[in-house]
């Protein structure tokens, strides 16, 4: 019998800062990273907008955390739910940690988290502060996981994205150029990875594309080789200027020989 197993992670959600909208695809993206060994939710139960929570709670084996606001203006909640954090975190049962919530109240807990060498993954709205956006190792937008009514069976791309493929051209730039090849060609693989260490919030769904190799493609910026065998190479489109260039530091080497 295989000793793996899939990351067992701690889902903790503010239901004060979360939509119980992205419910159904937050739990789909959570299962694409690991096992949601725990999952909680912190907020009044008993308050009136709680209510859209409350009626999915079972569908996904939600636990609530039931806190009442003692005083306006004070969200006793998030203290609930940093406490448990750092509980669940000492336990030492958990290889990572699914903080779902807009709020940048949760910086310093993520970066808690991970100064103990566990995974923090973010989970908010596309206005969350760039502070804790950047204390997570990755965070995706729920605008991205919000089922759309009219285009339920279809691709994430038929959504209209929150930013323009043009966007992600000055990113992806970065992200060849650190690869640091000698002809400018950069393996698509690497260049993923390297786009999740420059911004933890990279996603090509946030451009409407469901893979980075049609943001890529969608982009016109880059010229894609498809490889034998599998794997696709990426380089900047070269320039006219850089294309004549080149072609004539090619003829003054065959009138050399």
């Amino acid at each position: 019998m295989s000793n793996l197993r899939s990351p067992r992670l701690a889902v903790l959600i503010d239901a004060d800062n979360a939509s119980y909208k992205i419910a159904d695809g937050l739990f789909v993206e959570i299962a694409a990273i690991g096992e949601a060994s725990v999952r909680r939710i912190y907020g009044d139960v008993s308050h009136a907008r709680f209510q859209g929570w409350a009626d999915i709670l079972l569908k996904h084996a939600i636990i609530p955390q039931q806190q009442y606001v003692y005083t306006a203006g004070k969200n006793a909640s998030d203290v609930a739910m940093v406490i448990d954090a750092m509980d669940l975190l000492h336990s030492g049962r958990f290889d990572g940690f699914c903080l779902v919530s807009s709020d940048s109240d949760f910086t310093r807990l993520a970066a808690r988290i991970r100064e103990q060498c566990v995974d923090v993954y973010g989970f908010g709205e596309q206005k969350t502060p760039e502070s804790f956006r950047q204390a997570c190792r990755r965070f995706i937008y729920t605008e991205n996981l919000r089922s759309d009514p009219v285009a339920e069976n279809s691709s994430a791309a038929a959504r209209s994205p929150l930013r323009p493929p043009s966007a992600a051209v000055p990113l992806i730039r970065r992200a060849i150029a650190q690869l640091d090849s000698d002809d400018g060609w950069a393996h698509l693989s690497p260049v993923g990875q390297q786009l999740g260490s420059l911004a933890p919030d990279f996603d090509p769904r946030t451009y409407g594309c469901r893979k980075l190799s049609n943001l890529v493609r969608e982009t016109g910026a880059f010229q894609v080789e498809s490889l034998e065998g599998g794997g696709v190479r990426i380089r900047l489109m070269p320039t006219p200027k850089s294309t004549k260039k080149a072609a004539t530091k090619k003829t003054k080497k065959t009138k050399k020989k």
